[in-house]
């Protein structure tokens, strides 16, 4: 009761649709479980594995940012190596495998990290601010607003 009959073709596009599931142990947390219509447009087997990591830690990036207060900023630590931690300021892919990160160290160099995505390893932090702003920089907004705009 309730079974629906799926054509081949359907199924096959069912198994390529992304998905996205969360649970967390405090029950006020609401999980981010959706995907936005940008990143759904294309089937994930049509899509490059810099270009599907890209778009999947976007959604992670402005889903941490939408838990910050005002006085912090999302950051990441790299594991494996002395990376150490980078303030996000921007970030980019490079088909069909590299992933890219720019931003400024701890001690405000600019820097750029670029990354295999089969060593993709991150740990997103929350930073302080830096003095001078009146605002937070959120990255993950104006990330997000590119998925639907890119033509990729």
């Amino acid at each position: 009761m309730g079974d629906t009959i799926e054509t081949s073709a359907e199924a096959a596009e069912a198994a390529a649709l992304p998905r996205r599931h969360e649970v967390h142990s405090d029950p006020n947390v609401e999980p981010c479980n959706d995907i936005p219509a940008s990143v759904a447009k294309k089937p994930v087997g049509q899509k490059s594995p810099a270009e599907w990591a890209y778009e999947r830690l976007i959604l992670y990036i402005q889903n941490f940012e939408e838990q910050l207060d005002n006085e912090h900023e999302v950051a990441m630590g790299f594991t494996g190596g002395d990376a150490g931690v980078l303030r996000i300021e921007g970030m980019g892919f490079f088909d069909p495998d590299i992933v890219t990160f720019y931003g400024s160290d701890a001690g405000g160099a600019k820097t750029q990290l670029v990354q295999h995505v089969s060593q993709l390893n991150v740990m997103l932090r929350a930073l302080p601010k830096e003095v001078e702003q009146e605002a937070p920089n959120r990255i993950g907004f104006r990330l997000a607003a590119d998925l639907g705009g890119s033509s990729t």
